[in-house]
């Protein structure tokens, strides 16, 4: 048992998150450099497939999809465990402010953890490069700005950061296993699709709603930020409502509509 009541294994209980915090503080920027690189490769390897066959690459879709997946789901249910224990003793504004969870026995890996994701979690773009797939702005947009907000985020283990990782992790749990199985040839109703966007979209919300409190509490109560972190905060969050509540009307709400008024013709 640890000091939030929950039960935590033996490798988080190991991790030791003052040498992860200490390491990220000194070598942040360097998410800028995986950022420019990401870029770099993507739009040389769309120039260097243009003439090229599209490669199938399923197989491997398949395993990758199922291994970011199976840990979306392993960290959503550690962190959620985690905040659903701070909700009912502490209450919201606990939740909100709460920057312990950076150190908490249960979730100071898994914290850990879901920043460094956002590095191999580039590699999604290579499958669609390297299979032709369209790739939309909104893609790599949320890959450069989720890495380099949550680097810079967990140097200053700032106020709201629970919500920000445990919602990802939640909703990145729908997302992977989604890809897996369209990987895998199953069919999957279209509805289900949708659902992943919508709760893109609710956990966009959210993050400006959390970001929106932090600001008015930062003063108040003890709920460590800075106005830096909420500003960026609240441009990256707002520019992905936007664009995920784009991306849902094209795909789903223009595109229903458009077969409604043929079939009425």
């Amino acid at each position: 048992m640890n000091d939030t009541g929950l039960s935590s294994y033996d490798f988080e209980r190991r991790f030791d998150e003052r040498r992860a915090l200490e390491w990220m503080q000194e070598h942040w920027n360097k998410s800028f450099m995986f950022c420019g690189l990401y870029v770099a490769l993507v739009f040389a390897g769309r120039h260097f497939m243009r003439e090229r066959p599209k490669l199938n690459l399923r197989g491997p879709l398949v395993l990758w999809s199922l291994g970011l997946a199976a840990f979306s789901i392993v960290g959503a249910v550690r962190t959620g465990l985690y905040m659903l224990h701070v909700l009912t003793t502490g209450g919201f504004r606990e939740s909100v402010c709460d920057n312990s969870f950076y150190s908490a026995a249960v979730t100071k890996f898994w914290a850990y953890a879901f920043i460094l994701s956002k590095v191999p979690e580039l590699g999604d773009t290579v499958f669609i490069v390297l299979r032709k797939q369209r790739l939309i702005f909104l893609h790599w947009y949320h890959h450069v700005t989720v890495l380099l907000y949550s680097w810079y985020s967990y140097k200053d283990q700032v106020a709201g950061g629970g919500w920000f990782m445990t919602m990802n992790y939640a909703v990145h749990s729908l997302m992977y296993t989604y890809y897996a199985a369209r990987a895998a040839s199953l069919r999957v109703p279209r509805p289900f699709a949708m659902v992943i966007t919508a709760t893109q979209i609710l956990q966009m919300g959210m993050g400006l709603a959390v970001l929106a409190l932090v600001y008015l509490w930062m003063h108040e109560v003890r709920c460590p930020s800075n106005m830096d972190n909420i500003m960026w905060g609240s441009v990256m969050y707002l520019s992905y409502l936007v664009l995920f509540a784009s991306f849902f009307y094209n795909n789903y709400l223009r595109d229903s509509s458009k077969d409604k008024g043929s079939k009425a013709e």
